[in-house]
């Protein structure tokens, strides 16, 4: 046995869901705009004034082959954005629609079962954010944007 003890602090996950929330704001994935895309929505959150706008383009059998957003806001908006894009893309409306589904309880209500947890993939990271309400709506404009989009799916054109 030493007695030797590191003066080195101990990583913690809040740490590492931290910077996995500062990359994307920093380097948001899918960041831009598509040309004449299947699905849009626009999603603006008047309180604190995030703002993007959402292009999906779906190939045959209603894959999502693309998706982007462009426009600002904080950092939660822009990584939660961010990583919906990375974890929809290639998915069909029905997997999307799920998605969607789980990560709004996720992000909204209180004791959700591990099912949803599971299904909301790293999205979990943002399941602190119901700790502070005027977060919730920075943390879920990009999913509750999405399900507005994902609406307008088999109509055969965009909402702009």
């Amino acid at each position: 046995m030493s007695d030797f003890q590191s003066t080195a602090p101990e990583p913690r996950l809040d740490h590492l869901y931290q910077e996995v929330i500062l990359d994307h704001n920093r380097n948001p994935r899918n960041f831009k705009e598509i040309s004449n895309p299947t699905l849009y929505s626009h999603g603006h959150n008047p309180l604190c004034g995030d703002d993007y706008h959402f292009y999906l383009n779906m190939a045959a059998g209603g894959v999502i082959n693309d998706v982007g957003f462009k426009g600002n806001g904080c950092a939660i908006s822009k990584s939660s954005a961010s990583i919906m894009t990375t974890m929809i893309k290639g998915k069909t409306v029905d997997q999307a629609v799920k998605l969607d589904a789980d990560v709004l309880k996720l992000l909204t209500e209180e004791n959700v079962p591990q099912t949803v947890r599971e299904n909301s993939g790293r999205m979990v990271i943002f399941d602190g954010v119901k700790e502070f309400p005027v977060r919730v709506k920075c943390a879920t404009l990009a999913w509750q944007a999405l399900g507005d989009a994902l609406k307008d799916a088999g109509k055969g054109h965009p909402r702009v």
